[in-house]
């Protein structure tokens, strides 16, 4: 893959995420729409300029040195694991909890600052995870990611539904008084027109946390707090008034 092709796989992705399209891309550099899809396209015969490139970085809020660092930190492998890979973790609640920690970017030397694991013990599990190649095990007990900025546990896999089971009751279970804490709950009845733009702002409140999350990686472990932020809409109304509404 090229490095050309790396920086417009990150466009791509940086569009998608953004909620714009190549015609919002046309409107903003002033082109035809026709246009932005045969630059982006593999086999166009006048392929995308530098200058373009910035000017598209640009428009979504980038410099062209900050889209570079996406790109090379969007060069990953997988977006998900396997239903196997997932059952294998959740079978083992520390090798779960340290792939939790991998994920969130944490060194081995975090790992064993904050938990009560031997080296020996966390070196087994890491090893464990680099079979199951979520990650590479670098000399010097480094802790190199194999997934993609998208990645996520499978919906409905063994992943959310240990913690659909285990940690949603547990993460409940709080008065919510704490100055880190909020705890808000609504109920209307809603159009459905209204419902889908309901759930565009929770899809870009949950870009925006993911934003804020990599933000916070910049700062060393002990300024970092987990932070558990739960999203939730459906039809329903209290199970007392279903039992009264008529057949």
């Amino acid at each position: 893959m090229t490095e050309i092709t790396q920086l417009l796989n990150t466009i791509k992705y940086q569009l998608k995420q953004q909620a714009k399209t190549y015609r919002d891309v046309a409107a903003a550099l002033d082109l035809s729409e026709a246009s932005i899809k045969r630059m982006f396209s593999d086999s166009s015969d006048a392929p995308i300029t530098l200058d373009r490139i910035v000017e598209i970085s640009h428009f979504l809020g980038f410099s062209l040195a900050e889209l570079a660092q996406e790109a090379s930190l969007s060069n990953a492998k997988l977006t998900t694991l396997t239903t196997a890979q997932e059952k294998e973790l959740v079978s083992d609640s520390v090798l779960l909890m340290v792939a939790v920690c991998a994920v969130n970017h944490w060194s081995m030397a975090d790992i064993l600052s904050i938990y009560k694991l031997t080296e020996t013990e966390c070196l087994k599990h890491l090893l464990k995870l680099d079979q199951l190649r979520l990650i590479t095990l670098l000399p010097g007990n480094r802790i190199r990611l194999n997934i993609s900025r998208d990645f996520d546990w499978l919906p409905g896999g063994p992943i959310r539904d240990y913690f659909r089971k285990e940690g949603m009751p547990d993460f409940l279970n709080s008065r919510f008084h704490h100055e880190m804490e909020n705890f808000t709950f609504s109920h209307g009845m809603l159009t459905e027109e209204a419902s889908n733009k309901l759930q565009t702002e929770l899809r870009q409140l949950k870009r925006k946390f993911a934003e804020l999350h990599a933000e916070s990686l910049q700062s060393p472990l002990k300024k970092r707090h987990g932070i558990g932020v739960l999203m939730a809409m459906r039809p329903w109304e209290p199970i007392s008034f279903s039992k009264l509404r008529k057949n």
